[in-house]
């Protein structure tokens, strides 16, 4: 893959999310979340349209062209999970209140997973399926609590795994162990991004000391506590 080529294309492969930048999760604060207001499938719809926007404004600022494309494969026809799951949840509850007899079954709201995927195409070269696995990194990366090496390793490997599992990635030519060269990239990047959130595990050694240590500092205490 050429790195250049993979950074350029990086800067730009987001910008159809300037037409309505509320909705997305970068720049939703703690109190105020627009798709509170929305139903699923028109929070989804949102959130896909950013690709075609994003398109559109390549187009008119005549981007080179596999700009364009990355900006319109770097989702493939991946599923906004999220809001398909929020739209199932729903309509068991509508379900649920059927069978209570407080709703008809004409209420019961249709979920179609088709709704809530991305058009594609694939990514179709190296670049931009890097570029595709880095994006959903990186969004998946901002709801790590307290993060550790363990965790970050496995965000990353689950992430690469269904990647390849849905096929998203079988048209952009990266072998396996590209694959697993990237990965192992993503990791050290995050691992870099958090340094100072990361709590790294103590050896067992030094926990058993620092635990003797504060054992003995405690007996201390209550000796002279004692007056002795």
């Amino acid at each position: 893959a050429n790195a250049i080529k993979c950074r350029v294309c990086s800067y730009f492969h987001d910008i159809g999310k300037l037409h309505k930048p509320e909705y997305f999760i970068e720049n939703i604060n703690n109190g105020n979340n627009p798709h509170d207001e929305l139903t699923p499938t028109m929070s989804a719809l949102v959130i896909i349209a950013h690709v075609k926007e994003g398109v559109d404004m390549a187009l008119k600022k005549r981007l080179n062209s596999q700009i364009v494309d990355v900006i319109e494969q770097h989702h493939g026809n991946s599923m906004i999970s999220f809001f398909y799951h929020r739209a199932l949840e729903q309509q068991n509850e509508v379900r649920e209140r059927v069978e209570n007899g407080e709703a008809n079954e004409d209420d019961i709201p249709e979920v179609s997973e088709n709704n809530f995927r991305y058009p594609g195409p694939l990514p179709q070269f190296k670049e931009s399926g890097i570029i595709s696995l880095a994006d959903a990194i990186e969004s998946a990366s901002r709801t790590l609590q307290k993060p550790t090496p363990g965790k970050i390793t496995q965000l990353v490997d689950e992430i690469v795994n269904s990647r390849i599992l849905d096929g998203q990635l079988k048209d952009c030519d990266l072998t396996l162990k590209e694959i697993t060269l990237i990965s192992d990239s993503f990791k050290a990047t995050l691992r870099s991004m958090f340094h100072n959130r990361i709590t790294y595990p103590k050896d067992e050694t030094e926990l058993e000391l620092n635990g003797s240590r504060k054992s003995k500092d405690k007996s201390r205490s209550g000796t002279n506590e004692n007056g002795s």
